[in-house]
């Protein structure tokens, strides 16, 4: 299963559900998107032919970061870039998270290990703009 968090026609986030399954190649994001998320499914047999990347200019103006839940259980609180809460969702294992836009926050549900993939370089605190959490009322 996929699921978009969408507020005001943009893309908060995207996550891909352990379970989703399809065959062949699957993009997830727009092909604007400084972060590009896909899903390969081939049989035994398949080539991917050998191929390197080209030099490519590209600007980058926000970090788009990926979660991949390893184990456990995480919620995530989504916000609007004014720090206004949307909504949250559950992430548990094997679940894969690109955070577009907004803001986003995070509760540790169970012991939990997850991998983070986003842009550099890392500029440090000057990176992100941390708040408090908004009052949420439990959906």
């Amino acid at each position: 299963m996929v699921e978009k968090i969408i507020h005001n026609n943009e893309i908060i986030a995207i996550i891909i559900r352990h379970d989703y399954s399809n065959q062949g190649i699957t993009f997830f994001t727009p092909d604007d998107f400084s972060q590009q998320l896909a899903y390969m499914n081939h049989h035994k047999g398949h080539v991917i032919q050998p191929h390197v990347h080209n030099i490519v200019k590209r600007e980058v103006l926000y970090t788009k970061e990926v979660l991949v839940i390893k184990k456990g259980k995480v919620k995530t609180d989504f916000y609007t870039d004014n720090q206004e809460y949307i909504r949250s969702i559950i992430l548990e294992t094997g679940d894969i998270l690109l955070l577009a836009s907004g803001g986003h926050g995070f509760e540790i549900l169970e012991d939990t290990e997850m991998y983070e993939i986003k842009q550099g370089p890392y500029a440090g605190e000057n990176d992100k703009t941390r708040f408090e959490p908004k009052k949420i009322i439990k959906e």
